[in-house]
């Protein structure tokens, strides 16, 4: 019987089932519960929008998509969003789903921290950068149905999440600065950690090697 959860239909598919056993398994109660209301944020957003993303597809995306944060995903110095997409796909792959599948979840997890462009993509990519633009820093939350955020939070509860997530965000990357330039992940260790200097686009044009 499928999970219902604020109106929201969790898809009650075998992938689905075992990625969420995976994340719940391998992350930390944090990452689990934000990735599930990022899932059901996206999805009450799409409706409200009108578009129509591929529900499992949707909801992979979400439960992969900080997973480059935490161990044991992110094994390689790339971004972590391309960590997290990364095994994905890679999950995706190995359960029989399409390249064009794997290959939009893998968007959509990469794009995740990127404004101005994932809404101009498919309704999955779309779709998800409003889920965590909602949990994480309120965008849209006027617009949705209190109640419904009520049932999704006694199901998924946000306990001290800014002050949790911040931290989770800083331990996923500060091995790895260099990743973090020219994204919004350079702002939080610009902010936690003692003697970071994001490296600036002026900077760089600059010192180059062109003369003029």
């Amino acid at each position: 019987m499928s999970e219902v959860i604020a109106g929201v239909e969790v898809p009650d598919t075998a992938a689905v089932a075992e990625a969420t056993r995976l994340i719940e398994q391998t992350t930390s109660p944090l990452i689990y519960h934000h990735s599930r209301r990022v899932f059901l944020f996206a999805q009450i957003h799409a409706s409200r929008l009108g578009i129509e993303p591929d529900p499992e597809l949707l909801c992979l995306a979400a439960l992969f998509h900080d997973t480059g944060l935490t161990t044991p995903f992110s094994d390689v110095e790339q971004r972590f969003e391309v960590d997290g997409a990364d095994h994905g796909r890679k999950f995706l792959l190995e359960h029989g789903f399409s390249a064009e599948a794997a290959d939009t979840v893998w968007t959509a997890i990469a794009l995740h921290t990127t404004p101005g462009i994932p809404h101009r993509m498919g309704p999955e990519i779309a779709s998800l950068y409003l889920g965590v633009a909602t949990d994480v820093i309120g965008v849209g939350l006027d617009a949705l149905d209190p109640s419904q955020v009520a049932e999704i939070l006694a199901e998924h509860p946000r306990g001290d999440f800014k002050n949790e997530f911040l931290a989770a965000y800083v331990a996923g990357q500060k091995h790895r600065p260099d990743s973090t330039y020219g994204t919004i992940n350079a702002d939080v260790l610009e902010h936690f950690v003692p003697g970071f200097q994001r490296v600036r686009t002026v900077e760089r044009m600059l010192g180059s090697a062109w003369p003029s």
